[in-house]
């Protein structure tokens, strides 16, 4: 070594005597570049390319649930095809208008540009029109609830859990579910395709309950294959909702204000079901499952309910509120 270090490796200097990197800036980008390959593919190693289409929705169990994953999967071409045409003219901007390395001049500046600026203002309406078209359309059919349905289900949310009242016809289970005071808070409109002198059963759970073939928390809601049910909402407290997740459908519970929707089970099975609402400080607790089964199982099941005692109805919650009911009758 010499005595005054001159033999020592020193940084390159760039323009002004400023230190730069001996190693070029292209071999660090190649090697970030790598890294993120060899990272995306590894967390890939166990994905199912079949659920690809399906763009991070679960498989449809309900025959009303594909018009969900359509709308789904067209949101999401629009949103590609959105996001292509505007990295497309950052990328074009970027590299074919870059500075000159050899003119310093500054190039020809463009102000109100009508066309331009015409351009993307309309192209946004349209878009965003197109989306809303597609969704009023979907969402009509969705909360269409003027077929009669196969049966009704009561969805009963409060803190911390759900009850279910069966609005059924059931060996053994008196009563008139148009006239039960337990129902007084579901509105006339939905009483009229009740079941006449339908005693029903419920069901009621609590945080703690677990399925008993798959251990899920929560209490379970049975469904018969193939029929229709329509469910009921009412909240005894707060605003919850009821989200079955391969429905692809949810709905608020809102105290004092009945909500509805129908849907079709299509497969058997047990699937996982939540409140999508916050709620409260165990508003991750309120979960259940719904056992999806044949129609002769769940006529079955029903008669389990009633001997072992829950026949009737529980409280269905908060009475309609004043104004709600001077809605439903403004639009009736």
């Amino acid at each position: 070594m010499s005595p005054n270090g001159s033999d020592l490796p020193r940084c390159q200097k760039g323009a002004g005597g400023t230190p730069t990197p001996r190693r070029p800036m292209r071999r660090k980008l190649l090697q970030a570049l790598t890294a993120g390959l060899v990272l995306a593919t590894a967390t890939g190693c166990s994905y199912n390319w079949e659920d690809f289409p399906r763009l991070g929705m679960p498989t449809p169990t309900t025959e009303e649930a594909p018009i969900v994953l359509s709308l789904w999967q067209g949101s999401w071409a629009a949103a590609l095809a959105t996001g292509v045409l505007v990295w497309g003219l950052i990328l074009w901007s970027a590299f074919f208008h870059r500075r000159s390395r050899t003119k310093i001049e500054v190039p020809p500046q463009t102000r109100y540009n009508m066309p331009i600026e015409a351009l993307y203002t309309v192209v946004p309406l349209i878009i965003v029109s197109v989306l809303f078209y597609f969704t009023a359309r979907d969402e009509s059919k969705l909360l269409d609830t003027s077929k009669k349905p196969d049966l009704t289900v009561n969805v009963v949310g409060f803190q911390w859990s759900w009850c279910f009242n069966y609005i059924e016809n059931v060996e053994g289970s008196t009563g008139d579910a148009k006239t039960d005071e337990n129902l007084d808070a579901i509105p006339n409109r939905f009483k009229e395709d009740f079941p006449d002198n339908a005693g029903g059963v419920y069901t009621c759970g609590t945080p703690g309950d677990k399925n008993p073939q798959t251990g899920n928390p929560g209490p379970t809601l049975w469904l018969p294959e193939g029929k229709t049910v329509r469910f009921v909402l009412t909240s005894r407290d707060v605003i919850h909702s009821f989200w079955v997740v391969p429905f692809l459908m949810k709905q608020d519970v809102i105290p004092g204000h009945t909500n509805a929707f129908q849907v079709t089970p299509n497969q058997e099975g047990t699937f996982l079901g939540k409140c999508a609402e916050l709620c409260g400080v165990d508003h991750s607790r309120m979960l259940f499952n719904v056992k999806v089964v044949s129609p002769e199982r769940y006529e079955q099941h029903l008669k389990e309910l009633a001997e072992k005692g829950q026949r009737g109805y529980v409280p269905a919650g908060i009475e309609q509120t004043g104004p709600e009911k001077n809605r439903e009758t403004t639009q009736l």
